[in-house]
């Protein structure tokens, strides 16, 4: 049996999702109209339900995202609204707060998200006893600790691949909630983690100026494919709830490159959904949003994660200025600039100049103001006008291939067509006369069969007639789109069938089976349900969540990022000894709003957080 990849991509709204479906994913996750950890992410209903109904149609699945955690006061909303997502289609919740376990809730299967911090066997463990069929990863993971995790559990691993990555492990940042009371676990994160700050030593010493220390690079993965499949990984997360279009039909169609040659060479692998990607746009990643990548520490090591450039996109590297002549600046560049492409530099304190190219004649552009610009600064292009164009206009087809066989038999003939996956078929009493010219009906067949009608792409197969008649063009096309309407029936009954399973509201699975150790690291609820799934786990002590009561002594962040070790400080770096005698530790990280105080935790590699 052959073992299904997944690629996943984020849907902001219904029309990226069917873009996203259109250029190769193999399912979208979606938020409803609330509970989605993305306050500007929300989708009614009725939108949700278009976008299952054109994603089956490829074999293709929609994920709700109902990730928050959730208030008491809440529970019924979230419930009903679990409700209201399994009636428009979906396939799966995402979910955080374990409290819906115990509620009455439809027959779909649980995702783990990211926002459970899963960064051990024994957390994947306790997980996969509540019921969980998928974990999504922690994003600061090597592919050892992959592995690990894959041996403790049999359920679906995915791991995000490409995107945004925030600092803290997910799940564990409670830097807004203490600087605004907003939540990030609430879906109203105030990002403070891209602000710019100094970096500060014990006695006031000012170490590096303005600078978004917190702010880390884009995540990309695209040359470890191959190596997480190994790893037990099988559904691969794009980031992205709130990119735009062009984002994500550009990285989508990439990584389906990607996968699809990893299947075409090992065929113990398959997509997890049907149709080919046929035509369109070529793919450049680094044309659209990112603040430069990093592969994080897949590998087991650390290379430099921070987007010291700037926290927002940069885009795309051009070359450096090389001379500044009025309102006319020459980039060594060999890229062609098209006139309206955005344009970027950072100055030597590290502020980002944005400005549009308004006419460009070689490496040569003219911009309405230049005078920050100076000789030597690296120009970036955060806007390729020819690269949206082509976005928007060259758009690939997703087609299915399918093949028609014909047989007739004593007046009875039958047209059936066999996808991947499905079968249709068309039988009638067939009145139609004996062709004159036999050699040319059959031409006339297999010319209007072997054309495309829906998403579906036919070819004629094996024909096996008694007497080949002559059927007009009409009646042959007529036949191909009734073909392509019942296989496209057949794909939704299946996809309705496989999407539901078995429940247990009561979650008595897990009980007095996973130590305490193992779950004091989810130990902390913001609603009864929560807390009473916890006891009946064995947990001895349960803590309000974050939000409602913050215990004293709580970090409020903690990462596998360490700034020691980016500037060269950490006694693990090569120049961090010598490097060392120059600053007094603890260190701050300071702006005109907060202070807050870094911590080293040298034996786990990990940077704390503090205010």
């Amino acid at each position: 049996m052959q073992i299904e990849l997944e690629l996943l991509a984020p849907a902001r709204n219904k029309s990226i999702g069917i873009a996203a479906i259109n250029c190769g994913a193999d399912a979208v996750y979606i938020a409803g109209p609330s509970f989605g950890a993305r306050e500007a992410a929300g989708n009614p209903i009725s939108d949700i339900r278009e976008l299952a109904e054109y994603a089956h149609k490829y074999s293709a699945k929609v994920y709700a995202v109902v990730n928050t955690i959730i208030y008491d006061d809440e529970l019924k909303a979230a419930q009903k609204l679990l409700w209201e997502l399994y009636n428009a289609g979906v396939d799966a919740f995402i979910v955080q707060d374990l409290g819906i376990f115990r509620m009455e809730r439809p027959p779909l299967p649980l995702f783990a998200s990211t926002q459970t911090n899963i960064r051990t066997p024994q957390q994947a463990k306790f997980l996969s006893s509540l019921g969980f069929k998928r974990l999504i990863l922690e994003r600061q993971l090597s592919l050892a600790q992959i592995k690990e995790i894959r041996r403790s559990t049999n359920c679906d691993l995915e791991f995000f691949i490409h995107g945004a990555i925030c600092v803290s492990y997910s799940g564990q940042c409670y830097l807004s909630q203490r600087l605004a009371s907003r939540s990030a676990n609430r879906g109203a994160c105030i990002q403070a983690c891209r602000s710019d700050y100094d970096l500060v030593d014990s006695k006031g010493k000012v170490l590096v100026r303005n600078r978004p220390f917190l702010s880390l690079k884009d995540l990309n993965l695209s040359a470890h494919i191959p190596a997480l499949i190994e790893a037990g990984i099988t559904s691969f997360k794009i980031e992205g709830r709130l990119k735009n279009t062009s984002y994500v039909k550009n990285v989508v169609k990439e990584y389906r490159l990607i996968i699809d040659e990893y299947i075409s060479s090992n065929p113990h692998y398959c997509k997890a959904s049907a149709g080919d990607i046929i035509g369109g746009f070529v793919p450049d990643m680094e044309a659209t949003f990112n603040r430069g990548y990093t592969s994080c520490f897949i590998d087991g090591k650390r290379d430099l994660w921070a987007s010291s450039d700037g926290a927002k996109s940069m885009g795309e590297y051009l070359g450096e200025i090389e001379s500044v002549r009025g309102n006319w600046i020459t980039i060594s560049t060999y890229k062609e600039l098209k006139n309206g492409d955005g344009l970027a530099v950072v100055s030597p304190p590290g502020e980002i100049t944005g400005f549009r190219a308004d006419v460009c004649e070689g490496n040569r552009v003219r911009i309405k103001e230049a005078s920050v610009l100076s000789k030597g600064m690296k120009v970036y292009r955060n806007l390729n006008t020819a690269f949206e164009k082509e976005l928007e206009n060259n758009m690939p087809k997703r087609l299915i291939e399918a093949t028609i066989n014909c047989s007739s038999k004593a007046g009875v003939t039958t047209f059936e067509a066999v996808s991947c996956r499905d079968k249709a078929t068309f039988t009638f009493e067939d009145h139609n006369p004996p062709a004159e010219r036999p050699e040319k009906a059959m031409e006339t067949l297999s010319r209007q069969l072997s054309k495309s009608s829906g998403q579906y792409i036919f070819t004629l197969g094996n024909v096996d007639f008694d007497i080949i008649r002559f059927y007009p063009t009409s009646v042959l096309n007529g036949v191909r789109r009734h073909l392509a309407e019942t296989l496209e029936e057949a794909v939704l009954r299946r996809m309705e069938g496989s999407r539901r399973m078995p429940t247990d509201n009561m979650v008595t699975r897990a009980a007095a089976k996973s130590p305490e150790e193992h779950l004091s690291y989810l130990a902390n609820c913001s609603n009864h349900l929560s807390k009473e799934l916890y006891l009946k786990c064995g947990v001895k002590s349960v803590d309000p969540a974050y939000e409602i009561e913050a215990p004293e002594g709580v970090q409020v962040m903690r990462t596998k990022y360490c700034i020691k070790y980016e500037l060269g400080l950490c006694h693990k770096h090569p120049d961090g000894r010598k490097n060392a005698a120059t600053f007094r530790e603890p260190l701050y990280l300071a702006n005109r709003n907060y202070k807050l105080r870094l911590e080293f935790d040298c034996k786990s590699c990990e940077m704390i957080v503090n205010l």
